[in-house]
């Protein structure tokens, strides 16, 4: 390090330190107060009504109380807001002392006598007068030439207009608990140095936040505000997850007064994946944003009448179920139900039944049918048939309602209620009473009102047994919304519409219908009918929008079909969409030959940005080199970092393989790598693999219910890694006999594709043909 160097760097320790410094005074001063504004808060709710003065004898007096009570309220909401932001605060500032920023641009502005020095943190941090800005928060406006720009002209945006100027300098720095570790000077985006050691860390079981590692292209993503749908292909380990995150958090910041993390929601691919993903946001000092599962989301929507499939039931029967007779026709009703065209046949059904064939439910009490479901289809077909199905619908609502109310007034003489009057408890004579002496039902000077209080009881009984009946009627469940459904499948129906649409059927459509005729007709409806059957459900009684979300982000968007998108845009017609995924990764059998969320001729062309990441920073070059040969045409370009080939074991039986492992795994942790996954194809082999390795103390087994996992070794199946990432994968048996099927060779791509350090694969018997076609210059032979 020659002079001048050691002179900078003397005087980026001083300034960094004085910055610390700053930030302990104002952390201290921060929590001073937030003490103060606690001990407010905790004053007002303990003497909250000995300041409010209770007077409503007259309306007067009522309108004086009601406007003490709400100065009150509006006194301790003002403290809780107060000691929120103060909490915010100090959450921020703990983020800020431990790493208070990254980069670093000196930019002089076009016109302008000086440069400016702009250092870039997680959040934005001003001198204690309140008038420069000592960190930068990164989604500032001038943030953004830090990670589109070389040293040289640059511009960015402002709600002004456009600011140009020149980048003189462009630094990176290493900070970890308050020491600068190293700084680089760079003419990159982002230097190698940075990524490279970012990169070559150990896989953790939480994701971390990117902001220091954000690439241009990651960039673009992460600030575009002018499309509603934005459309992300991204190849394996490109960081687009990451990259979303992130965009989260400059939503947040961009839209401050209109989007709260609230009104944002990611559906993700799984549970393991939702707490995977949990810390990025507060690392940033935001509040996470909702998540949950489409299927979740559909199976709340639907309801408690069907035990729904998920999707990795489906996926586990695809990949198992191959000795099933309906096997090749379950195949095709996936493929078939997850079309437009299966759309289209249930839009003419719905059509359809506006004129005939709409099916009612017996409303029942007490095994005596109230109103019959005939009396229900004359009323519906009696009224003007230009009006919607929801509409008329809607007037059969409120006509069974008045019904009811009418029946139950009926019923209150019957002899049942006599019946159920004698069964009450002492306590319901006793409120009873007490509810007609405050309505002063009773007279003055005699209790000799056996009658009234009879008349009680029974509106007392009745409306118990009534209100059920009123509930359901308003969620429409005199709709006999199953029942319609599985009729779709009767060839009679079926043919018709299929005759008015010219839709082409799946040759086995016959046994499609048995099969989920006999499902539903056991309450079970497979993950295939799920999207549809709520289409159907929503179209007839009206759909239930969400209209609180203005963001959705969509992950692993391979995984969803067209249909699902139409789903998809009517519970949520007004917000805007990222949609992220990587059609190298679509395993489930929709996908195939179909369009998915990431088909751009889905969406409106004047209304959508597709945006292609090709560059992969996950795993090692040579691990890259190899995943991609798996594929017959893929684009990656891997990061330049260099590792171990990945090495092919060929083994002769299980247990051989299982010695293997046991050797591998000592190997592994013993150079270092803290999560290690035993990727196996399907649940079953994964649950009879760990049978054989639980022995060790760190092994875990991964499924669909587990939500968090800890470093260590883990067995899952390889539709459950999407989107995480491990130090170093064992895929347990990539033979011939498990992967042999084309629809296999994203599964095992995908499998492949989570190593980040080290990739170790076992065949049991041939080896699958998609490992047979890489050459073999690209991996090991042991």
């Amino acid at each position: 390090m020659n002079k001048s160097e050691s002179i900078e760097l003397r005087a980026e320790k001083d300034r960094l330190a004085e910055i610390i410094s700053l930030i302990e005074k104002r952390f201290a001063s921060v929590k001073e107060s937030q003490g103060g504004v606690r001990q407010d808060v905790t004053e007002i709710r303990q003497t909250f009504w000995d300041d409010v003065t209770v007077n409503i004898d007259n309306t007067e007096d009522a309108v004086e109380t009601l406007a003490s009570i709400r100065q009150q309220a509006e006194l301790l909401s003002e403290r809780e807001r107060a000691h929120g932001h103060m909490n915010r605060q100090l959450k921020t500032l703990s983020l800020l002392k431990d790493s208070p920023y990254f980069g670093r641009v000196d930019f002089h502005e076009d016109g302008e006598p000086t440069s400016d020095i702009i250092y870039l943190g997680i959040s934005s941090l001003m001198d204690d007068a309140q008038e420069n800005f000592l960190i930068y928060d990164w989604r500032a406006p001038i943030s953004s030439i830090y990670y589109d720009y070389s040293p040289g002209p640059a511009q960015y945006e402002t709600p002004g207009g456009v600011i140009t100027g020149e980048m003189e300098r462009k630094r990176q720095y290493i900070i970890k608990s308050g020491q600068l570790k190293s700084m680089f000077d760079t003419g990159i985006t982002i230097g190698d140095e940075i990524l490279k050691e970012v990169l070559g860390q150990n896989a953790d079981n939480q994701m971390k936040n990117i902001v220091a590692t954000i690439q241009k292209e990651q960039n673009t993503l992460i600030r575009n505000d002018k499309n509603r749908y934005l459309v992300v292909q991204g190849a394996a380990g490109s960081g687009k997850t990451s990259a979303a995150l992130q965009r989260v958090a400059y939503l947040l910041y961009r839209h401050v007064h209109e989007i709260k993390a609230d009104n944002i929601l990611l559906f993700s691919p799984n549970p393991l994946f939702s707490s995977y993903t949990a810390t990025v946001l507060p690392s940033l000092g935001e509040d996470n944003m909702q998540q949950v599962t489409f299927f979740d989301y559909m199976a709340k929507l639907i309801g408690e009448d069907y035990k729904v499939s998920d999707p990795f039931e489906q996926m586990e029967y695809v990949l198992r179920g191959k000795e099933d007779e309906l096997y090749e026709a379950r195949i095709e009703a996936i493929r078939f139900k997850n079309s437009l065209e299966y759309k289209g046949l249930i839009d003419r059904y719905i059509q359809s039944l506006s004129k005939e064939g709409l099916q009612f439910k017996n409303i029942v009490l007490r095994q005596k049918t109230l109103i019959s479901s005939a009396e229900m289809a004359n009323y519906f077909y009696s009224l003007d048939p230009s009006l919607s199905i929801q509409s008329r619908l809607q007037s059969v609502k409120e006509w069974l309602l008045k019904e009811l109310y009418r029946i139950e007034k009926i019923e209150r003489k019957a002899e049942w209620v006599e019946e159920e009057i004698e069964l009450l408890d002492t306590k319901d004579y006793i409120g009873t009473y007490r509810s007609m002496r405050k309505r002063k039902s009773y007279t003055e000077d005699t209790f000799d009102d056996f009658d009234r209080e009879k008349n009680e009881l029974a509106k007392k009984v009745t409306h118990k047994y009534f209100k059920p009946i009123r509930i359901a009627i308003k969620q429409h469940r005199f709709l006999h919304v199953k029942k319609m459904y599985k009729d779709l499948f009767q060839n009679n129906i079926t043919d018709r519409l299929r005759i008015e649409g010219d839709t082409t059927l799946p040759k086995r459509w016959e046994e499609i219908g048995k099969l989920t005729r006999r499902e539903i007709s056991q309450n079970r409806l497979p993950y295939e009918d799920a999207a549809p059957y709520l289409y159907f459900k929503e179209e007839l009684e009206g759909t239930r929008s969400n209209r609180t979300i203005r963001h959705l982000f969509i992950d692993e968007a391979q995984d969803y079909s067209a249909f699902h998108l139409e789903v998809i845009q009517r519970l949520f017609p007004n917000c805007r969409m990222t949609i992220l995924g990587d059609m190298n990764q679509a395993i489930y059998t929709h996908s195939y030959g179909a369009p998915t969320l990431l088909s751009p001729e889905l969406y409106p062309a004047d209304e959508t940005e597709k945006i292609i990441l090709l560059k992969s920073y996950r795993s090692t070059r040579q691990i890259i080199d190899f995943s991609s040969k798996i594929l017959s045409q893929v684009q990656i370009e891997p990061f330049n970092r260099n590792g171990a080939l990945p090495v092919l074991y060929k083994q002769e039986d299980e247990y051989a393989s299982f010695r293997l492992i046991n050797q591998l795994l000592e190997h592994l942790q013993n150079g270092g790598h803290q999560t290690i996954a035993i990727i196996c194809k399907t649940q079953n082999e994964a649950d009879a693999a760990y049978e054989q390795l639980k022995v060790k103390d760190d092994v875990q087994l991964m499924d669909k219910s587990i939500y968090r996992f800890t470093k260590g070794i883990l067995i899952l199946p390889a539709y459950l890694a999407k989107g995480i990432e491990f130090d170093a994968v064992i895929l347990f048996d990539a033979s011939k006999e498990k992967y042999g099927h084309e629809h296999e060779r994203n599964l095992l791509y995908t499998a492949c594709t989570r190593a980040m350090h080290e990739l170790h694969i076992l065949t049991c018997g041939e080896a699958s043909p998609f490992l047979k076609a890489i050459p073999t210059d690209l991996y090991e032979i042991k």
